[in-house]
């Protein structure tokens, strides 16, 4: 069994899950791999307790991330902090040689993502991956597996996105992500909308232009001094795009949705394919459901189909239990491990993020930023 030793970066609420994930390894099956966290790095004292209280393995604490990743004994790294900080966090983590899983989307900004880019290229034998948990839901797998056979024949559309709703609320406490200084320029889209990109984008499904509508709806917020601040980022983000795919040439509609103000959501991630010989429709508000349209002439019926525990890594749950965020991320934590030690994913969906994808991501997002202010259709430039 071959064990990789984490230092996680950002004691948060994703530096808490991908823990919780860890310690949830017995769950897994056929592995021959597993995870330790051996090292913490945050700014807040009183965020240690929680990981002294239910992790032995951890050896170091520092409120210095430079001496976690100065350890020896750190073989690979989990980044979690504000966006503002990824590109000193991750490019450090890198030239010190640390297999990195860092949150999205991976740079605050364009210029950001690039200067992480370029340090990754000076160390090609390191995995640097970024978070993507929502496509290893059993149901999107099972669009992934689908365009993988091709079996929507020539795309005619696709819809994407992921949706809150909680922001709607107008007192909902100030934080990072509604301050342009830590979240940046993208606003919603930093924070959202690397997962909606995910799957069209490994699908070989990549934006040429864009037309984007941008949205803030919340103007201020109370804050911790008792008053209220004035929210900068965009809420919500609407993006339409002509996308070319790469395995036929052709030309299709794609939509991407980045909102934080989506009444009625709680928290929906979704993908939407049509095809001219199949279509599928999936979103994890309706988590075990499937719709699924074959077409071979005459009638045309949407059917469900209900997916059950059916996952890319077996574990010790029966297939007719339920799937849910912390088993996503499970598998996404399983899925960086399996391609350090294997070298490649087992199929083509059941990968983490790649650091090009996410350099895409950064070419829309700032074309998209463009061409709000200029209500104009911008390039997605290559």
């Amino acid at each position: 069994m071959k064990t990789i030793r984490f230092g996680i970066i950002g004691a948060g609420m994703m530096g808490h899950e991908f823990a919780s994930a860890v310690a949830r390894w017995c769950h897994m099956l056929d592995v021959d791999f597993r995870p330790e966290i051996v090292a913490v790095a945050t700014r807040s004292a009183s965020r240690f307790d929680w990981f002294r209280a239910h992790f032995s393995s951890i050896k170091q604490y520092t409120h210095d991330y430079h001496e976690l990743i100065a350890n020896d004994e750190v073989d690979a790294v989990y980044a979690a902090v504000p966006h503002h900080l990824h590109k000193e966090v991750c490019c450090a983590a890198l030239t010190a040689r640390k297999h990195l899983l860092a949150e999205k989307p991976l740079g605050i900004d364009m210029i950001a993502n690039a200067a992480i880019l370029n340090a990754w290229k000076e160390c090609p034998d390191v995995l640097l991956r970024v978070a993507s948990q929502w496509a290893f839901f059993p149901g999107a797998q099972r669009v992934c597996d689908a365009i993988e056979r091709g079996a929507f024949g020539r795309i005619i559309e696709v819809n994407t996105g992921f949706l809150h709703s909680g922001d709607l609320d107008p007192n909902r406490p100030m934080n990072w992500k509604r301050q342009i200084e830590f979240n940046g320029e993208y606003g919603v889209l930093g924070d959202l909308g690397i997962h909606a990109c995910f799957i069209p984008f490994r699908a070989g499904w990549l934006p040429r232009n864009v037309r984007a509508i941008l949205s803030k709806i919340v103007s201020e917020r109370p804050n911790a001094s008792g008053g209220r601040s004035p929210c900068l980022t965009w809420d919500n983000a609407t993006l339409l795009c002509e996308a070319k795919d790469n395995a036929d040439g052709t030309r299709f509609p794609l939509t991407l949705k980045a909102h934080r103000i989506a009444p009625g959501e709680r928290n929906s991630w979704y993908i939407e394919v049509y095809g001219t010989r199949a279509s599928a429709r999936f979103s994890t508000r309706d988590p075990k459901g499937l719709e699924w349209l074959d077409y071979t002439g005459g009638e045309q019926t949407w059917g469900r189909i209900q997916t059950g525990y059916e996952t890319v890594f077996r574990t010790i749950t029966g297939p007719n239990f339920e799937f849910g965020a912390t088993d996503a991320l499970l598998q996404m934590v399983v899925a960086f491990l399996f391609e350090l030690v294997r070298g490649a994913p087992p199929c083509k969906f059941a990968g983490c993020m790649r650091p090009e994808e996410t350099a895409v991501a950064h070419r829309l997002f700032t074309a998209a930023l463009k061409s709000h202010a200029n209500s104009t259709v911008e390039p997605v430039e290559a």
